[in-house]
């Protein structure tokens, strides 16, 4: 993950960050997105805690340039997977900063298509990614495999589904 693509999970916007900052931000995002106060928590929280890992590990302070384009990713995400977290049916996981949705997808295309999910026609997957992270060049494609290889999986399981089982 992008260090820019973790200041716009934690929802930091300021140009000069400190290690104060970001934990306060942490903790402001585990306090909004815990699984206990929301539905889809477990998944946005494991893209909050891979963000706050990869600004642990920065330098300090930390300089964004004015060009950067600031988004509060960690809502979007969360917003995103709250429409489709109750869909029995579908296998949800979280790869990095973005979010795969697969399995009866067929009865739920509208839903995913207005809650930001694009499909992947070589995955066969629906995906969710920060509108910041369109492709600049063309790299080849990535399987699934080598994606949740290269920056870990997450399987998402919502308490609908645990009551289920």
């Amino acid at each position: 993950m992008r260090t820019i693509d973790a200041l716009n999970i934690l929802s930091i916007t300021k140009s000069e960050i400190t290690f104060d900052d970001v934990k306060k931000a942490y903790r402001k995002a585990c306090k909004a997105y815990h699984p206990d106060v929301n539905p889809a928590g477990h998944a946005t929280m494991i893209a909050v805690n891979e963000g706050y890992e990869v600004l642990s590990k920065a330098t300090f302070p930390i300089t964004i340039d004015s060009q950067s384009e600031f988004r509060n990713y960690g809502e979007e995400l969360n917003n995103a997977l709250n429409s489709i977290i109750s869909f029995a049916d579908l296998s949800i996981e979280v790869c990095g900063c973005w979010a795969w949705a697969c399995g009866s997808t067929a009865n739920y295309k509208s839903t995913l298509k207005e809650s930001g999910f694009k499909w992947s026609r070589n995955k066969k997957m629906w995906y969710f990614r920060p509108e910041n992270q369109k492709r600049r060049f063309f790299r080849g494609s990535s399987s699934i495999d080598e994606i949740r290889t290269k920056y870990g999986s997450e399987k998402v399981v919502s308490r609908y589904h645990k009551a289920l089982a």
